[in-house]
């Protein structure tokens, strides 16, 4: 069973459903459409509050002029070695300015959420069993230490996330 999980914990009732031809959105449930699928929508109507799923072969370019009417970017996560979604989410928060909700959802695994967060991914389509369990125990994996710029700045010490320097010698 997939649950969403946010920092703040599991989400109830989340609305937003990735549609198959087995799976429809029904009542008050929302599609997540395809990248075509949103553009033809969004050029055909002024409907906003819509949500777009991004996979990994995606330009994540050609949703720039619509991102004012999304209410929510999921990246596709289809297998743990594909990181292409990190791209995306990087792409999306730092170079298009998009600060609505950006999901996870595939293969979402334990130990690659803090690094989901820092490209500021702040929700995610959870199933693993593994994953679901420390979640629901608050029990992230540490990374003490970042070498790279983020969306979010690495906790420890003050100024670059990225420069780090030597102690110097006692």
């Amino acid at each position: 069973m997939t649950k969403i999980w946010r920092e703040t914990g599991f989400v109830e009732n989340d609305p937003w459903v990735i549609e198959t031809d087995e799976v429809k959105a029904t009542g008050e449930e929302k599609p997540l459409l395809g990248l075509d699928e949103l553009i033809a929508k969004a050029d055909e109507s002024n409907e906003i509050g819509l949500g777009v799923l991004i996979k990994p072969a995606d330009d994540v370019r050609r949703l720039e002029p619509y991102l004012s009417r999304l209410d929510i970017v999921a990246v596709a996560f289809p297998a743990f070695n594909d990181g292409r979604a990190f791209s995306h989410a990087s792409l999306l928060r730092q170079r298009l300015g998009y600060a609505n909700e950006l999901r996870a959802v595939g293969d979402v695994l334990i130990d690659q959420v803090p690094l989901m967060l820092r490209v500021g991914i702040d929700s995610f389509a959870v199933s693993n069993a593994t994953a679901l369990k420390r979640l629901a125990e608050n029990r992230l994996p540490a990374i003490p230490h970042h070498y790279q710029p983020a969306v979010r700045d690495a906790e420890a010490g003050k100024g670059y996330s990225w420069r780090r320097q030597a102690k110097p010698a006692a």
